[in-house]
């Protein structure tokens, strides 16, 4: 589950807080408020979230030590500071702990989103990979069939940066030779295939969850958020954002159909 725990004294800023994510492409996050430092650890303990955000100045402890803490609990775990103080000195601290956002109160909306969007996209990514890649059977190459095996590896590693050369090494063939047989066999070539694999991949996400797209893109293994909805769109007809909203209004008057004929 995608969690935010929020550890504030300022009652005041977590609403803002709480207000500005529920309005925006990160409303799937479940968000765990503590006012203090000896309650946001007993929630860290129980689990893990997604990101940490932290005021400087807890009322029973330095927000930074808490930090530090938490680091240890959980290395990789995004951190990202509140203060109302602007001072070179606490940025400094917070860089040297590992933390990964800085945000002066009164927060700003597009500060926020932006600092969600560079530490939770590659957390959130990572998590449905991780998720998915646990339902797949493990690569084993046939030799004879080449072709099929190239398939099957593709489908199985197509979030990550996948060459030509890298496939045909797989199956013991020359890039050439591979990309000649691939096209034979399939009608498509090499890249028009692996494009095919990922959006049919981000299909599966848009209708399932409500990730961001720039989420759902980095997990199909597009490079960007743009040349995903470009490929996407030049596929189907249509972008990721009127996909998922295409989906969920069929499935909504599916289910009023469904409703009215019992």
């Amino acid at each position: 589950m995608s969690e935010l725990l929020i550890v504030d004294n300022d009652k005041q800023c977590r609403k803002e807080v709480c207000a500005i994510i529920q309005e925006s492409k990160y409303s799937f996050l479940s968000i765990y408020e503590s006012s203090t430092a000896h309650r946001g650890m007993l929630l860290l303990k129980q689990s893990k979230p997604s990101a940490l955000m932290i005021d400087i100045s807890l009322p029973d402890t330095d927000g930074i030590a808490f930090g530090k803490i938490a680091l240890q609990l959980y290395p990789d775990l995004p951190i990202i500071v509140m203060t109302q103080l602007k001072m070179f000195e606490l940025v400094q601290s917070s860089i040297n702990a590992g933390f990964l956002g800085y945000l002066l109160k009164p927060l700003s909306k597009n500060e926020l989103i932006e600092t969600l969007d560079r530490v939770l996209i590659p957390v959130l990514s990572k998590s449905i990979n991780q998720v998915m890649k646990s339902n797949e059977e493990p690569f084993t190459a046939d030799l004879k069939n080449p072709i099929g095996s190239a398939i099957q590896y593709m489908q199985i590693y197509y979030s990550e940066p996948l060459t030509l050369k890298g496939v045909a090494d797989k199956v013991y063939l020359s890039p050439s030779y591979f990309s000649k047989m691939f096209k034979e066999e399939t009608g498509m070539t090499f890249v028009e295939y692996l494009s095919f694999v990922r959006v049919q991949k981000a299909k599966s996400l848009l209708r399932m969850s409500t990730l961001p797209i720039e989420v759902i893109a980095n997990n199909a293994g597009f490079a960007n958020s743009g040349y995903f909805a470009t490929t996407f769109k030049k596929l189907t007809g249509i972008t990721p954002s009127d996909y998922r909203e295409q989906f969920h209004l069929e499935a909504e008057q599916g289910l009023t159909i469904s409703s009215g004929g019992v």
